[in-house]
């Protein structure tokens, strides 16, 4: 380890292979191979704070390879590493995703919380951002026969049944419900036991983390200069505390599934292209019908694309315009 100045700090900032290599290739162990998760950039992390850790005095020792150094006694994390190991989980979600696995968000910290639940629902995957039942993977019958429960509740608050209940009544099972809606809400339509776990804060869980990895279930997670790595098959480190940094590693996590999900959608349009179903040819008036809204979707794809254009423009723009200077510590981190 060792004191960072403001040049050494450039260095990462500034690394050659990995702000431009990085942002289009990952390692998945049998060397490059081009990756179609979604790309991230040096400055991204940097601009969202993943480089910091915590106080000296709160570090974990297990953490040290993965610390570039000191700066206002607060721990530095080497980006160098988070890159490819980032990117790792992201190829390993996103295979997981095309083969039809489900991937869940544990993300129980305040500050986390609901970012975890807008990227699970976003990519039609699952999530547990209030509290980590004890046996929520290892007891999974339990588990399931509670979700039952809410399943039903559901069914006879929504029914004509609950106007026949008293106030007290209704009032009991409104009560019962929320509170299982709050523990299972996220994966009450899950049908069984994850195939990955993506966790923001390994201290925050380390019963979710045990039960994984006592069922082989693999693990990507974020950690923080005061996490303990072990146990975790694709570790991350980086800053779990501030919120645009959870953002940025939930939006990438999530756009790792929806790659998945179209690449899985892609092999079975294949499938179906080369099957031998015949279908009916559309009539005259069908097939009028569907060239109008063929021509109608054009030009809505062609409107989209040229403002995509122009906001990636002007995105770039501004990015250019921004000082290249290290960012300095946005106060999501103690300093004590």
């Amino acid at each position: 380890m060792q004191d960072c100045g403001l040049m050494g700090l450039k260095i990462i900032m500034f690394a050659p292979v990995l702000l431009e290599a990085a942002s289009c290739r990952g390692l998945t162990g049998e060397g490059e191979t081009f990756m179609a998760v979604p790309t991230f950039t040096m400055r991204q992390l940097l601009e969202a704070g993943v480089h910091f850790g915590h106080n000296t005095r709160r570090w974990n020792p297990k953490m040290e390879q993965y610390i570039f150094g000191v700066r206002n006694k607060v721990h530095i994390i080497d980006l160098q590493q988070t890159v490819p190991m980032l990117y790792a989980a992201l190829n390993t979600t996103r295979d997981i995703a095309a083969n039809g696995g489900r991937v869940l968000f544990v993300g129980t910290k305040r500050a986390a919380g609901e970012i975890i639940a807008e990227s699970a629902k976003k990519c039609g995957q699952y999530y547990v951002n209030h509290r980590w039942l004890g046996g929520m993977l290892t007891n999974w019958k339990t588990i399931s026969n509670s979700i039952r429960t809410l399943r039903d509740l559901e069914t006879q608050l929504s029914s004509d049944e609950s106007r026949g209940l008293t106030k007290k009544e209704l009032l009991n099972l409104t009560r019962q419900r929320d509170k299982l809606e709050l523990a299972l809400g996220g994966i009450k339509d899950m049908g069984g036991r994850p195939d990955m776990l993506v966790i923001i804060d390994t201290n925050k869980e380390e019963i979710a983390i045990n039960e994984a990895h006592k069922l082989g279930i693999p693990i990507a997670a974020i950690i923080d200069s005061n996490s303990n790595p072990m146990n975790i098959d694709y570790p991350i480190p980086g800053n779990d505390d501030a919120m645009r940094a959870i953002q940025l590693y939930c939006d990438l996590f999530a756009g790792a599934v929806l790659d998945g999900l179209q690449q899985e959608m892609t092999v079975s349009g294949a499938d179906v292209g080369e099957s031998e179903v015949l279908i009916p040819e559309p009539t005259l008036q069908e097939s009028k019908s569907e060239e109008k809204n063929i021509d109608h979707l054009q030009v809505d794809a062609s409107s989209e694309q040229e403002s995509s254009l122009e906001g990636n423009q002007l995105k770039s723009e501004t990015s250019s315009s921004e000082d290249n200077s290290f960012p300095v510590n946005d106060g999501s981190k103690d300093t004590d």
